[in-house]
């Protein structure tokens, strides 16, 4: 939940200084794409937050690995298939979001053979901590 806040304070930062108010335009929206409770945050003072992208050609995939932390996956272009372990894989299409599990073994796929694989990822963490975890 933590999470989710501050992308949306993020998001209203951003279109309050400028982007929204352009040619007297009507303020922007947000559209929710996902809302999820979710266990495993980082509880100290301060976190860290990043952002990411990744951009998977046909047949590309991650390493086998785990996060500390949850993860947020939001698919721009293409989808994105999840596998975790214990668990059915999950694909995830253009304009779709999940979490992440944290301390789950995954690996992440496009299993297209004709199209691009794009997302955005967002991870909050304790300050240093590595964003995934290889497996060997």
């Amino acid at each position: 939940m933590r999470l989710v806040s501050m992308m949306s304070c993020l998001f209203l930062v951003t279109t309050t200084n400028g982007f929204a108010l352009a040619d007297n335009a009507p303020p922007v929206k947000p559209n929710l794409v996902l809302k999820e409770e979710v266990a495993g945050l980082p509880r100290d003072e301060k976190s860290e937050v990043r952002v990411l992208t990744a951009s998977f050609k046909p047949g590309d995939h991650t390493p086998a690995h785990t996060h500390d932390f949850p993860v947020t996956v939001y698919v721009l272009e293409g989808a994105f298939t999840l596998e975790l372990k214990g668990m059915p894989p999950r694909v995830v299409k253009a304009g779709e979001a999940m979490v992440e599990p944290p301390n789950t073994e995954m690996t992440g796929f496009n299993r297209s053979t004709t199209e691009m694989t794009k997302v955005v990822i967002f991870y909050v963490s304790k300050a240093g901590v590595p964003f995934l975890n290889p497996l060997h």
